[in-house]
């Protein structure tokens, strides 16, 4: 029977989502691999603390989501590539069932890396069947979901290897990254909002995770958002200013993290005679003193705020500025994989809100009015960790571009420093 005009209309209307959706599908697992490309077998398999998760993992995890959320449930007869897999690669999912034990995610020397690649390769043969078939409808905001999930992965990759490697005696290199030129300083001026009310989070017209909806009015008082990230050089300032060793610039539960875990500079940083140096991902090099600071926990943040006699953005605050903004910035794209001096642009919005590094604020990591999880195993995403964490803005030089939004919410616990975290100062008053 002849398709009738209403079903040649929907035909027309959704070929070119699905094309554009399995094409970003090809280049998001593309993108993956090429990650993972310059690694061993054995780097892919070390576990350097609990909060990271070995390279093979991460490969096979992502590949569980597709299998998981959009085969088992979208794929007539679909068989799983392994059984056990359902156990050994599930995260956090309750619902779905079992999980292997984080902690011990390195203890997996079986699957081998070359099993991983070939279970990643019989997901992505099934979900371009979806595609192949048309049978991909009812499945596509699930798959544009693991898209997402898995550069959140690509991320992660980048600052898991980078904690791994920086273990290691010898200091080696992920791969040799382009250096950039030390620029001139930019001056630090405040950009100044009037205050009042605003609309912030997610309109719906486009992909975001449920933590970024509802879009809703906040109430802000009148504030200043200062026009570039804080520098290696006045990190230094504080740290010479003996920052680390002043109780009245720290959180009691910072001041107790400091001496608990002998902080004393930011993460992967030390001091040799000729000054301080740091662990990159292209190997050891001297701080230079331009570039963002990063690698520093909302509680150290926080302290170089008060020292500096500022403090840290909410994320209504940010978000009132970069929703301005265009998502342009020193993002995985860049291939640098770390952040770079800050330069002019004559712009009237701040510098640097995209990219280079993720911007803490001092907002927790909440519900907004309104919200209500998604039903099922998918509404675990997010919204089971709203407590005990800190949100924080921008992306960083390992955030795919694609990937960034004014809207989107990173959140982590306050003590956390393996990801590429740094300062942008706000403060009180127009």
């Amino acid at each position: 029977m002849a398709k009738s005009r209403s079903d040649a209309r929907a035909a027309s209307r959704q070929e070119p989502r699905h094309a554009g959706l399995a094409e970003r599908y090809r280049e998001v697992r593309r993108a993956t691999e090429a990650l993972a490309e310059p690694l061993s077998a054995e780097d892919c398999t070390v576990q350097s603390m609990p909060d990271a998760s070995p390279v093979k993992w991460h490969l096979a995890h992502t590949s569980w989501f597709f299998e998981t959320f959009v085969l088992e449930a979208g794929l007539a007869g679909y068989r799983p590539f392994h059984p056990q897999f359902r156990v050994l690669f599930n995260s956090y999912y309750n619902a779905v069932g079992e999980q292997h034990p984080r902690p011990e995610r390195g203890m997996l020397s079986r699957p081998s890396l070359e099993e991983v690649r070939a279970y990643r390769a019989h997901v992505d043969r099934h979900i371009l069947e979806l595609f192949d078939h048309a049978g991909v409808e009812p499945q596509a905001d699930t798959i544009e979901l693991g898209l997402h999930h898995e550069q959140q992965h690509q991320e992660l990759i980048v600052t898991d290897v980078k904690h791994m490697l920086s273990l290691n005696p010898l200091r080696p290199a992920y791969r040799a990254c382009r250096e950039m030129s030390e620029a001139e300083p930019i001056a630090s001026r405040w950009h100044r909002h009037p205050g009042g009310m605003a609309m912030i989070g997610h309109d719906g017209g486009s992909f975001a995770f449920d933590n970024e909806r509802p879009r809703h009015r906040t109430l802000v008082e009148p504030f200043a958002l200062a026009s570039r990230l804080i520098t290696n050089a006045e990190y230094i300032e504080f740290i010479e200013d003996g920052g680390y060793e002043r109780a009245d610039l720290w959180l009691s539960d910072g001041w107790d993290a400091v001496h608990a875990r002998g902080w004393r500079a930011p993460l992967y940083w030390w001091r040799e005679d000729d000054g301080w140096k740091m662990m990159t991902l292209s190997g050891a090099r001297a701080a230079c003193g331009n570039e963002p600071v990063c690698h520093v926990s909302f509680y150290e943040a926080d302290a170089f705020a008060r020292w500096a006699g500022a403090r840290l953005p909410s994320e209504a605050e940010w978000e009132i500025f970069a929703a301005k903004a265009p998502v342009a910035g020193n993002l995985l794209e860049t291939r640098v994989l770390h952040p770079v001096p800050g330069a002019a642009s004559g712009s009237d919005l701040p510098e640097q809100l995209f990219g280079d590094v993720w911007e803490w604020t001092r907002s927790p990591y909440a519900p907004y009015p309104g919200y209500r999880p998604p039903a099922g195993a998918l509404g675990e995403y997010n919204a089971k960790f709203m407590v005990n964490q800190l949100v924080l803005r921008g992306g960083s030089c390992a955030t795919p571009q694609s990937h960034v939004r004014a809207t989107y919410r990173n959140f982590f616990p306050p003590h956390a420093r393996w990801q590429f975290s740094g300062i942008r100062l706000a403060r009180d008053g127009s």
